[in-house]
């Protein structure tokens, strides 16, 4: 197969992908990136298709973005005719193994490949990667399970990302913002609507995320129909423990304000007088 061709574009000649599910950030990631093509050019060229006023990304937003960033009009790019279905599955497989992409992207993602794969027709079972084809000597894989494969995940990874889908945005953000661990987020995904809208204010009240056996008892009630406010509420309180109120107190900075001759008993006791005494005093300002 000959070469492809890599063509300089001007930025403003470049339109995003709607069908793109990755957000370019400006966050520190990106301004790393900006300095290294301000540095060092665009080491690999984006991927575009033609439209009829110019070119539409398929791989490449943050490029593009961190070249505007650099102060450059051009963007190296390879042109190629592509349907909305092969331009999708270019898109996810050359952000496949970036690790700054979010739960919810990812899940998208995968969505938007495995609905290309089957609009395709694409047999599962077969493919011409060398690599999964050694996998299919020994059994049929489904279409997740040949994402997983050329993306470097298992198949029941993709599925279960893939069910992230089914979140409520609240929910979905608190996976994004690491406050929910995907592992959990699996179970919660199986919740009715209705019910994910009870647990988002019952985190909100109680101030905690469910864990995984909080997660799993959850979808098994729900499951049986006995999910609602008040079973939901006892699980999510069941995770909150009583603070240790265990205080350790350094010798040293002690020594600062105790007699070296006083014993720790002495120094105890005379550190719960002065905090009565400071009991006593925001008492009388209080009432």
């Amino acid at each position: 197969m000959s070469a492809e061709t890599i063509t300089r574009i001007p930025l403003k000649d470049l339109r995003p992908s709607p069908l793109s599910p990755y957000a370019v950030r400006d966050d520190e990631a990106m301004r790393m990136l900006a300095e290294s093509v301000r540095t060092c050019g665009v080491l690999t060229p984006a991927i575009v298709r033609p439209l009829e006023n110019g070119f539409e990304i398929v791989s490449g937003h943050r490029r593009k973005y961190a070249c505007e960033l650099a102060g450059f009009d051009e963007l190296p790019c390879i042109v190629r005719e592509l349907d909305d279905d092969e331009a999708v599955i270019q898109m996810v497989d050359a952000n496949a193994q970036r690790e700054e992409v979010l739960p919810s992207e990812r899940a998208k993602a995968y969505q938007l490949r495995l609905e290309a794969i089957k609009r395709q027709g694409q047999r599962t079972d077969l493919t011409s990667d060398e690599s999964f084809s050694k996998l299919n000597r020994s059994a049929k894989f489904r279409s997740d399970d040949r994402i997983g494969a050329e993306c470097g995940v298992s198949g029941d990874t993709v599925r279960n990302t893939i069910k992230l889908n089914n979140l409520i945005p609240p929910l979905l953000r608190m996976v994004d913002e690491k406050k929910i661990s995907p592992t959990p987020a699996y179970q919660i995904a199986d919740l009715t609507e209705h019910e994910q809208e009870l647990l988002v204010e019952t985190i909100d009240s109680e101030q905690a995320t469910p864990s995984v056996s909080q997660a799993q008892r959850m979808k098994k009630l729900s499951r049986d129909g006995e999910l609602n406010e008040d079973t939901m509420l006892e699980i999510l309180s069941a995770q909150k423990k009583p603070e240790s109120m265990n205080v350790v107190l350094s010798g040293k900075k002690l020594e600062a304000y105790f007699p070296r001759s006083w014993t720790p008993a002495k120094i105890e006791a005379t550190i719960y007088r002065l905090l009565d005494a400071w009991q006593r005093n925001r008492q009388r300002k209080s009432g």
